[in-house]
């Protein structure tokens, strides 16, 4: 890490994460498996809570001053609707203009975590009912996303599968 970054107090790195991530309990490798869009979208937004998890876990470590921070924007309008094919794309469309919030209230969990004086490892999300719309607020994670061992293991799995050594051992 560059003295630069290890100078500031108010450096956060922030993974955004999607509707209800601390709740998914796939495994982190997706190899193991048929590929199934909704699985693979549940591991990647569960492997984002784990890294940031693990990513402060060693910021802390070694001493650094920087935060990892997690946020997702619940139900937002955002067209991601167009991949569930004609009819179930149609039905998105309909219940979203009911149930989810703009692409611009989406927004609004990210610029939180990035703006406030937050814990490492903190998780921000729309503070309403299911966490799919509202102000932004600290959510909770499910027992997976705090799984310190799965996110030491996913550290570990990135650096193989990538052939890279993060800098923070």
């Amino acid at each position: 890490m560059s003295p630069r970054a290890r100078a500031s107090a108010r450096r956060r790195s922030g993974a955004a994460n999607a509707l209800s991530l601390g709740r998914h309990r796939t495994a982190a490798d997706f190899r193991r498996s048929a590929y199934r869009a909704s699985a693979a979208y549940g591991q990647s937004k569960l492997a984002n809570l784990l890294f940031t998890l693990e990513l402060q876990r060693r910021l802390t470590r070694a001493g650094s001053a920087v935060r990892a921070l997690a946020a997702h924007p619940g139900a937002a309008r955002t067209g991601l609707n167009r991949h569930l094919g004609p009819v179930m794309s149609l039905v998105a469309t309909a219940a979203g203009r009911l149930m989810m919030q703009s692409e611009a209230a989406g927004c609004l969990p990210t610029l939180f975590a990035a703006t406030r004086d937050l814990a490492g490892a903190s998780y921000v999300g729309p503070g309403g009912r299911g966490e799919r719309r509202g102000r932004p607020t600290l959510v909770g994670r499910g027992a997976a996303a705090r799984d310190e061992v799965l996110a030491a293991g996913l550290w570990e799995l990135s650096e193989r599968l990538t052939d890279t050594a993060f800098p923070l051992g």
